[in-house]
């Protein structure tokens, strides 16, 4: 398998930390570049931004067109019509990403996965199975996919990442009640889920960033 196509920025020489970002469905890793130059993390030592480029694939939902994705979106029920197949590829993908960035001397607490819609999916879904202890794990806009089966797959050294889970409230693609649904049955595992909404659609909002800029020094704190 090889390794995904990624836009890099670097804060520093020395990164002692790295973000990995997976942006939604059709865009690509320039999406959330921007919005990486926003955050203040200058207390937290070098980082390494990574954003991948997701795989192009027809995606049913928008018929057949082709375009960068994670997974296929069958329908508008986004629970009981699930693309298995290619959340599992993309969880490989991602979770390799996370491999190369220990290969190069980050350890995986100082590794956050951050991501918006599909790419809140994706990294909800990769960083509660994957088997070194994460720094966080940071859902923009999305939901836990396959949810029934966290319990049955998630990995012991993840048990206790803080999550970070935002959401608009007035959201038409993926509605918030999902998000908040994805939150309790995150909370009701036993998890550590600092939870926002803002008045906002499908989007992110300048208080989102401050607020998500918090959690990044926190949780990656030296």
């Amino acid at each position: 398998m090889s390794l995904l196509e990624t836009i890099e920025l670097q804060s520093g020489d020395a990164p002692g930390a790295s973000i990995i970002v997976l942006h939604g469905l059709g865009a690509d890793g320039n999406d959330f570049v921007p919005i990486a130059q926003e955050l203040d993390l200058g207390e937290v030592g070098d980082v390494r931004f990574v954003f991948p480029h997701a795989p192009t694939m027809p995606v049913t939902i928008n018929g057949g067109y082709v375009m960068r994705a994670w997974y296929d979106i069958l329908g508008a029920d986004l629970v009981r019509r699930e693309d298995e197949a290619g959340l599992r590829q993309s969880q490989q993908q991602v979770a390799a990403l996370i491999d190369r960035e220990r290969e190069r001397g980050v350890p995986a607490h100082r590794i956050v996965l951050a991501g918006f819609s599909q790419g809140c999916a994706m990294s909800l879904m990769t960083g509660l199975r994957y088997p070194e202890r994460l720094g966080g794990i940071a859902g923009l806009s999305g939901y836990l996919p396959l949810a029934d089966r966290l319990a049955a797959e998630a990995h012991d050294a993840n048990r206790l990442v803080p999550i970070f889970q935002a959401h608009g409230r007035s959201d038409g693609v993926i509605p918030i009640a999902r998000a908040i649904a994805t939150r309790d049955a995150l909370k009701a595992a036993g998890y550590d889920v600092e939870w926002h909404e803002y008045p906002m659609q499908h989007s992110v909002c300048p208080e989102e960033i401050t607020h998500l800029g918090a959690w990044l020094r926190k949780v990656l704190a030296r």
